[in-house]
C-alpha cells in the first residue's frame, strides 16, 4: 500500500442474504460429507423475499433433507418472526443426482502416486493466496478489523433486541511507511426492527455495544480522529432477503483478503474438497503464509494456475511487492519444491473429508462461510498452519 492511502474492507453478519446463501450451501456440503466421505457435491443457493432456491448436483450415498437443513440455517441466523421467516418461507429445490461411480476415490487411493497423478483438475482455475505481516494472523488489517466489528455486531443482538440479523461493517485503514498506520474510519450499516431508537441514540448504542468493545484491544485502536458512521445512507428497516436478494459466492472479497489482494472469480462456498477452485485457494494461502512466516518477505501472493485434465498446476508464481529478502524466483522455486499442489495431494494434506466427518453438527465448512475463509486461526484449519515455513528458509 502506498503512503497516505486509505484502504477499506468490509464484512457482513450471518444474516446478510449473500452470507445466508453461503452458509446454506456449505451446510449442505457438510451434510453430504458426514454421511459419505466420498461424496462430491456442488450446492448453490439464492434467496429473495419469502423464497429460497437451492440447486444441488451431487454423487453421494446420502440422503440430505435440503429444505429442512436450509430452514435450520435461516433460523440460526435470526430470521424467525417478522419479515423473512425460516418457518414460512417457500423453498424450491433443483436436484441432480449423479451415479455412484462419480463419487471421489477412497482415501487409500490418494496415497498411491499414480492415483494422485491421475486425479487431474476438472476446472480451469487461477487461484491466489496472500499473506502480510501487518497483523498476527498474517491477514490485511482492514479486513481483520471489519471481521471483528461484524462479530461484535451480531453478538450485540442479544442486548439490542431492535437489531435485525442483517448487518454490514467497514474499516478504513491509513497506510504509512509501508505499514498500517492508523484507523481512519469505521462504518456500520444495520437493519433494524420496530422499536429501534432514533438515529442519534442508535448510533450511540452501537458505538458503546459494538465499536468500542470490538476495538478495545485491536492492533489499530480508535482515536479522536477516527470517523464513525452508522447507517450513513439513511434508515435501513428490516433488511435481509425481504429487502435485497442473496446468492452463493457473491462475497469473495470477504471470504479471502478484503480486496487487498487478487482473488479467484469462483465461489469458495458450496463445493466439496475435490474442487480445485476451492482447495487450491486454501493451498495458495497456506504457501503464502508460510513464506511470510519464514521471514522471506513481508508480503506475499502465490498464484497457482490450473488447466482441465492436468493434475499439476501449469504455473506456480510468487509476487512479494518489493518486500522479499531473496529473489522472488528463488522463493517460487522453494514453494514449488515444498508443497504438492496436485488436487489429490492437497486433499490428502489437509484431510478435509475426514475433518468434515469429525466436525459433528456444527460442520467443518459452514463456520467458514462467515467472517472469512482465510486467517481463521479460531477454527484450527490446516491452511493456517505454518510448520512448513522452516522448509522454505
Amino acid at each position: 500500500m502506498r503512503d497516505g492511502m486509505i484502504f477499506t474492507s468490509e464484512s457482513v453478519t450471518p444474516g446478510h442474504p449473500d452470507k445466508l446463501c453461503d452458509r446454506i450451501s456449505d451446510a449442505a456440503v457438510d451434510a453430504f460429507l458426514q454421511q459419505d466421505a466420498r461424496a462430491r457435491a456442488v450446492v448453490e443457493c439464492a434467496v429473495a423475499t419469502g423464497i429460497v432456491f437451492i440447486a444441488a448436483r451431487f454423487a453421494a450415498e446420502a440422503a440430505v433433507d435440503l429444505p429442512s437443513l436450509a430452514r435450520r440455517v435461516i433460523a440460526e441466523a435470526g430470521y424467525v418472526g417478522e419479515g423473512f421467516d425460516a418457518r414460512t418461507c417457500s423453498i424450491l429445490t433443483s436436484i441432480s443426482e449423479l451415479p455412484a461411480a462419480a463419487r471421489a476415490p477412497h482415501e487409500a487411493a490418494r496415497d498411491e502416486e499414480h492415483e494422485v497423478e491421475a486425479l487431474s483438475a476438472t476446472e480451469q482455475a487461477n487461484v491466489f493466496g496472500y499473506a502480510t505481516d501487518e497483523t498476527a494472523t498474517l491477514m490485511p488489517a482492514p479486513l481483520v478489523i471489519a471481521h471483528r466489528l461484524a462479530r461484535a455486531l451480531d453478538a450485540a443482538r442479544g442486548n439490542l433486541p431492535w437489531l435485525a440479523p442483517d448487518g454490514k461493517t467497514q474499516a478504513g485503514v491509513l497506510y504509512g511507511g509501508g505499514r498500517a498506520a492508523g484507523l481512519s474510519s469505521v462504518a456500520l450499516t444495520v437493519a433494524t426492527l420496530p422499536g429501534a431508537p432514533r438515529a442519534g441514540a442508535l448510533a450511540a448504542a452501537l458505538r458503546e455495544q459494538v465499536v468500542v468493545p470490538a476495538l478495545a484491544d485491536a492492533l489499530l485502536p480508535l482515536t479522536p480522529r477516527t470517523e464513525i458512521h452508522v447507517n450513513a445512507g439513511g434508515p435501513f428497516a428490516i433488511g435481509g432477503p425481504s429487502r435485497h436478494a442473496g446468492l452463493t459466492g457473491r462475497k469473495n472479497g470477504i471470504d479471502t483478503y478484503g480486496e487487498a489482494a487478487r482473488q479467484s472469480g469462483a465461489a469458495l462456498s458450496g463445493k466439496d474438497p475435490s474442487r480445485i477452485d476451492r482447495i487450491g485457494a486454501y493451498a495458495a494461502r497456506h504457501a503464502a503464509k508460510c513464506v511470510v512466516a519464514a521471514g522471506l518477505a513481508r508480503r506475499c501472493e502465490v498464484h497457482l494456475g490450473y488447466v482441465i485434465g492436468h493434475a499439476r498446476p501449469v504455473s506456480v508464481a510468487v509476487e512479494c511487492f518489493g518486500s522479499a529478502v531473496v529473489a522472488e524466483q528463488e522463493i517460487a522455486r522453494r514453494v514449488a519444491a515444498t508443497f504438492d499442489f496436485r488436487p489429490a495431494a492437497i486433499e490428502r494434506r489437509f484431510a478435509l473429508r475426514s475433518r468434515a466427518q469429525a466436525a459433528g453438527a456444527a460442520g467443518f465448512f459452514r463456520p467458514l462461510a462467515v467472517y472469512g475463509q482465510m486467517g481463521r486461526e479460531d477454527l484450527a484449519v490446516p491452511w493456517e498452519e505454518t510448520g512448513e515455513a522452516a522448509l522454505l528458509r
